[in-house]
């Protein structure tokens, strides 16, 4: 009797934890896994820090490489881009590695763990030498390798999400004169203008020019087809080196033309177990949606936290368990320089959007007693429904030790609780961590106090 084979669309975070559990659990099915790429389980949140030279070795990047999951009986095929999935014939086609044509493979099950694909403007210019997208770790290398080559010349980074940040701080670190260009009105969409505008501060006080409500619309080149300049709606920017840092999105392509339902973020859509519309056929990690547990609908969230518990889940799953994935509550955190920057749940701009009442307070506080050494500012933005008082969602920037305070909050938000609740957790004090009431608690109680509720 034949073996059963699971088959793994992507060899990233997501995708190799599937397979890997898979693997322990059933030693009787064959997994095999197609990576169109040179790396597996890689760690992408580390490209920036590699770019500015705080990871010395892009090795360190590599949590485990094709060779070791191959000892671990997983059968890994790298450079092999598959093509098409055929759910009739149970069937994906691939192309073979350095262009030596195409060929098949059967699956009982199948994982699509295809992640996510930078944006990438449809604009003149875009492909020039020295203009550079960042998605996966090879991006990164060739990003570093440009550095290394041409030095500290002019450098223009698009896009003020999490990655436009960290970038300009890499950029800067390795000596480039560094200007920014988002086309919102402010930097970091997910957090809140207010708490916004203290980071794009911060951005400016290091030495970065910020040019935001500004789309980018071309790109100028010398002869040679090196970039020259960045032409925005506003202005010709002097560039030598470019970061599109624009955004993602999922990388569903494959899905969506095998007829598997894509949600209304154009995400895969999946149940809790990360089954999707077709039976035996699983999504996980960047190219899959998630339940968000404070808004209480889908939503999409491209990190690698989420796609390893994403793979976790799946591959229980495609071995005969029962796990279940719980959902999300938004939470992320970046920084620049020294500052922190923090946030959970829902922004205002979200409750917003989705109709959900909220009430909000922002709170002044530092991240020390405020005669202990070293102690710095910090900012607490938190919101709570304005009828229960229930938390809604928290944001923080501030000094070193700002920012893990999220993680209060992202477990209240996990667990459902109340503004009240948190104002009563035992949080751990000493003057070279925090004031006596801890600024997440200095928020609650103001909170409760505007929503009436003492």
């Amino acid at each position: 009797m034949a073996k059963s084979r699971l088959v793994v669309i992507g060899g990233d975070a997501a995708g190799m934890s599937a397979a890997s559990v898979v693997r322990r659990r059933r030693p009787d099915m064959d997994v095999v896994v197609f990576e169109k790429g040179a790396f597996t389980s890689y760690a992408a949140c580390g490209i920036p820090y590699y770019a500015g030279g705080q990871v010395a070795d892009s090795a360190m990047l590599i949590a485990r490489s094709p060779e070791e999951f191959r000892k671990a009986g997983i059968d890994v095929r790298m450079r092999t881009e598959v093509l098409a999935i055929d759910l009739v014939a149970r069937r994906v086609r691939f192309r073979l590695p350095d262009e030596a044509g195409e060929s098949s493979e059967p699956f009982d099950q199948l994982l699509i763990a295809t992640g996510a694909r930078p944006i990438v403007p449809p604009i003149p210019g875009v492909e020039a030498t020295g203009v550079h997208s960042i998605s996966g770790l090879q991006s990164g290398l060739d990003l570093r390798r440009e550095l290394d080559a041409h030095g500290q010349g002019a450098a223009v980074v698009v896009g003020g999400g999490y990655i436009g940040i960290e970038m300009a701080e890499a950029l800067r670190m390795r000596g480039c004169p560094v200007t920014l260009v988002e086309q919102a009105s402010q930097v970091l969409l997910t957090l809140d203008a207010d708490m916004a505008s203290g980071v794009a501060d911060r951005l400016v006080a290091k030495g970065v020019t910020l040019h935001l409500g500004e789309a980018l619309t071309s790109i100028q080149t010398d002869a040679s087809g090196r970039v020259q300049a960045v032409v925005t709606e506003g202005r010709t920017i002097p560039a030598g080196l470019v970061v599109l840092a624009i955004g993602i999105r999922p990388n569903t392509l494959l899905a969506r033309d095998a007829g598997i339902t894509l949600g209304e973020r154009g995400a895969i859509h999946v149940d809790d177990r990360m089954q999707t519309s077709e039976q035996g056929i699983w999504a996980a990690g960047d190219c899959a949606e998630s339940w968000h547990r404070v808004s209480e609908r889908p939503t999409w969230v491209a990190l690698g936290t989420v796609a390893n518990k994403h793979g976790r889940v799946a591959g229980l799953g495609i071995a005969g368990g029962e796990a279940r994935f719980p959902g999300v509550v938004g939470t992320a955190i970046t920084s620049f320089y020294d500052l922190e920057v923090s946030r959970t749940g829902l922004s205002e701009r979200e409750c917003e959007a989705s109709n959900i009442p909220c009430t909000s307070v922002t709170v002044d506080a530092r991240t020390r007693a405020h005669y202990y050494p070293g102690q710095t500012p910090m900012r607490v933005k938190m919101l709570a429904a304005p009828d229960t008082g229930r938390l809604l969602g928290a944001q923080i920037t501030g000094g070193p030790g700002a920012g893990k305070r999220i993680d209060v909050m992202a477990t209240a938000l996990h667990t459902q609780q109340s503004v009240s609740d948190l104002l009563d957790l035992d949080l751990a004090y000493a003057p070279p961590f925090s004031p006596v009431w801890d600024p997440v608690q200095t928020a609650a109680r103001v909170l409760i106090g505007k929503l009436g509720r003492e």
